[in-house]
């Protein structure tokens, strides 16, 4: 099964440089307005099996147009909601960077736990729990392998790649997860392969794959005879 991790688009929050957090209300912009638009050519041609989102706005206007294009019902998981940052949520970023926890954050993210929020270990399993759950309830439903798409935040998009690659989640912040960029992980019986990592408008045509090989490996049309 392949998932694609659709980052919501730019927001009001991004160009404020604010940590928005569980904030209501919190809507695109024109830019992430756009961007959400473009996803549909983005994936074009690419047969897509659902479409689940976090329940916040920003996301909620990212997957629209894809769902209209696609004529499909998205669904809402709460696993897939932002990291709840608690006291820090609304606050400039430029204030947060003196605070002695944005150390931690950055460099022992296992250990960080937000002040009246929520800690990133926790969020990495609840996110990871949540895509692998629908992962495995598609391929039930659907009897074989399908593209489907997860439309969350940067931070638990980034926490999923991180467990994908095998990576502790201390460095997960060597990963980059743009608004409105396309990564894309393949979930097979033995491994996670991750196909794509923070796509801003690269070809993705290639996303569609064979069914595994009896040892795990998965070959991709999209490069011949290739170990993906």
């Amino acid at each position: 099964m392949t998932v694609v991790l659709l980052r919501h688009g730019r927001s009001t929050a991004n160009t404020a440089a604010t940590l928005a957090g569980h904030t209501t209300g919190v809507a695109l912009d024109d830019r992430g307005r756009q961007q959400s638009r473009s996803v549909v050519d983005r994936l074009a041609g690419i047969p897509l099996a659902a479409i689940v989102r976090s329940p916040l706005l920003r996301c909620e206007q990212t997957v629209e147009p894809l769902a209209l294009d696609r004529e499909l019902t998205v669904e809402v998981d709460d696993r897939l909601v932002e990291v709840d940052y608690g006291e820090w949520t609304g606050r400039e970023l430029k204030d947060l960077v003196k605070e002695p926890l944005w150390k931690v954050v950055q460099q022992h993210a296992s250990a960080a736990v937000f002040p009246g929020g929520e800690g990133l270990a926790h969020v990495q399993s609840r996110a990871v729990a949540g895509v692998r759950e629908h992962d495995a309830r598609l391929a039930r439903e659907h009897g074989g392998d399908v593209v489907w798409v997860a439309c969350s935040h940067g931070d638990v998009i980034k926490s999923i790649l991180a467990d994908a690659l095998g990576s502790h989640l201390d460095g997960f912040q060597r990963i980059v997860a743009e608004p409105a960029s396309i990564s894309v992980v393949r979930y097979t019986d033995t491994r996670p392969f991750v196909l794509r990592m923070n796509d801003t408008g690269g070809d993705l045509s290639g996303l569609a794959v064979e069914a595994p090989k009896n040892d795990g490996r998965v070959v991709s049309r999209s490069v011949p005879g290739g170990e993906v």
